[in-house]
């Protein structure tokens, strides 16, 4: 269906592809990966012909529709949310305008000569819409919306007075509900909750068409896709696999290309050292200008392109007490919605608690009554003795200083910190080179979230209250943040959407839900076993992998 024929492309001094080829057939599900910078939204660009390659050609076989989701979702204001979305449905929604068009038409008295004309246009449109199953649209709409998370009044609510984020659901129920032969999809579970990217995986498994995806979800990515295409260095690589399959692959590639590099480096060293000792003899000089000659023909192996990840040793934290954090008897309510309504819950020193439930259960409204950023309507939120917390939330990313740099925010922190070990933890979190020279205010939303949880962990609190630590971070930092805080030795208290973190710090759950509070004995992957489902309010089923 879409073809990459030996493309070049530059941006200024950067060079993204060079004669780099791809091919995506029909029905395939494939992963985009690549470090940050390799190029993957540039490639989305080529496709849709919104950039020209340097060199090279993109094809696109006759009559293939595309849908693109990005980052970028423009202004959407004066519709509602049910609106929005069917507006992008591609051809029905043009045929849905015209037909309502001529509705008006219909009705308008200035108009009456041209009624048979109209009357007969209506007809071949209303047949038109009937077969692209327009009359079916907004059920579906609604249905995506749904799955993303919208209750109904959010559905009929103008569009314009929803947050970016869910802005954002928006733009991606256009694309599905658009249902093209081709979805090129940057980020999608981005803004989503867990409920909701569980859905959404379904969706896309069950989607009859080709699909090229960005995602910083590693699971999410095993579930939906059957073949991984790298960018790296400016090739296109391809594994046929999943996440999983490509990291082994690659890792073994990577072993073996060093061996062949190794073997080699011997080999011309010794090659070397003996046109080295004898190259002032006139005995030996046919031997030497031989090796001289076979030198200059061999073809020289490069080494691995690894990707290194700096793993940082984070300083032991302070002992706490042993009841870390008491609440009892908590209510909570914003206008007429109860959030919490007489909940209990006792922290102790050393429990890993991750907090599920369904959108608006009031899983961050738990962690700020924590960390003391609203006050409980009723009940009592109680630290315990020799507790130091440290509560990450997204509006931590406000606070930093615009004007600052990264090495000034962390040199600021840490005063006494030497700048080695500064400069380790701003490597750790993906700040090496010149990075660490970048303004707060350029930095991207993951670069944000990075800094702000170099300053939460590089003198660590015993108590760790996270909301959403993983929102935007990258696989590798993601992996890094997993293996820093497996030897945490503190107590923590979070809400994911990522499984892979959940399943691998967690030793508690608190599900909340309609019927208020249950904890389960156990990590996540515990309560997955016991329940049948991944999330609160799913139907239990047997869960993959």
């Amino acid at each position: 269906m879409i073809r990459l024929d030996a493309i070049a492309k530059q941006h200024g001094q950067q060079i993204l592809f060079l004669e780099a080829s791809a091919t995506l057939q029909r029905g395939e599900k494939v992963g985009l990966v690549g470090p940050n910078g390799a190029g993957k939204s540039t490639l989305f660009r080529l496709i849709t012909r919104e950039e020209q390659p340097d060199e090279g050609q993109v094809s696109i076989d006759r009559g293939v529709t595309i849908g693109h989701f990005s980052q970028d979702v423009g202004e959407m204001a004066g519709r509602t949310a049910v609106a929005e979305t069917m507006d992008g449905a591609g051809p029905v929604s043009q045929v849905a305008k015209e037909l309502h068009d001529l509705e008006l038409a219909l009705a308008d008295p200035e108009r009456a000569d041209e009624l048979e004309a109209l009357v007969e246009r209506f007809g071949h449109v209303q047949a038109r819409f009937d077969e692209l199953g327009g009359y079916a649209l907004e059920a579906r709409a609604r249905e995506i919306l749904a799955g993303l998370g919208f209750s109904p009044e959010m559905m009929d609510g103008d569009v314009g007075a929803l947050s970016g984020g869910w802005k954002m659901r928006v733009a991606l129920a256009r694309i599905l509900l658009m249902r093209p032969d081709v979805m090129l999809l940057d980020e999608p579970s981005n803004h989503l909750d867990l409920e909701s990217i569980i859905w959404l995986e379904e969706f896309l498994k069950a989607f009859q068409g080709a699909i090229l995806m960005t995602s910083h979800d590693r699971e999410f990515m095993n579930r939906v896709v059957s073949r991984i295409v790298e960018i790296d260095a400016g090739e296109l690589t391809s594994y046929q696999g999943d996440y999983d399959f490509y990291e082994r692959e690659r890792a073994i590639a990577e072993r073996h290309q060093q061996a062949q590099f190794d073997r080699q480096q011997a080999m011309l060293k010794k090659e070397l050292a003996f046109i080295e000792r004898f190259k002032a003899r006139a005995s030996h000089a046919a031997q030497v200008q031989s090796r001289v000659k076979k030198l200059d023909k061999i073809e020289k192996v490069e080494p691995p392109k690894t990707r290194k990840t700096t793993v940082f040793e984070f300083r032991p934290a302070p002992r706490s007490g042993d009841d870390v954090v008491k609440i009892a008897g908590v209510s909570k309510q914003y206008g007429s919605r109860k959030v919490h309504d007489g909940l209990d819950l006792l922290v102790r020193r050393g429990e890993r608690w991750c907090v599920l439930g369904a959108n608006g259960a009031g899983k961050s409204t738990l962690l700020k009554l924590v960390a003391g950023a609203v006050e409980p309507d009723a009940g009592a939120v109680a630290v315990g003795a020799s507790v130091k917390m440290g509560y990450f939330a997204q509006h931590a990313m406000e606070l930093l200083s615009p004007d600052q740099t990264v090495w000034d925010s962390l040199q600021e922190a840490f005063p006494r910190a030497s700048v080695g070990s500064l400069r380790s933890l701003a490597g750790c979190f993906g700040f090496s080179g010149d990075e660490i020279e970048k303004r707060c205010r350029v930095l991207s939303g993951g670069e944000k979230a990075r800094l702000v949880l170099a300053h939460l962990l590089y003198d660590p609190p015993n108590f760790l209250v996270l909301d959403e630590p993983t929102n935007h971070l990258d696989v590798g930092t993601k992996e890094m943040l997993v293996q820093a805080l497996a030897g945490y030795q503190g107590t923590m208290l979070f809400v994911s959407h990522d499984r892979r973190f959940l399943a691998a710090l967690s030793n508690r759950v608190l599900e909340l839900g309609p019927e208020g509070a249950r904890a389960w004995g156990g990590g996540y992957s515990e309560y997955v076993a016991s329940t049948g489902r991944e999330a609160p309010g799913l139907r239990a089923a047997a869960v993959a992998r």
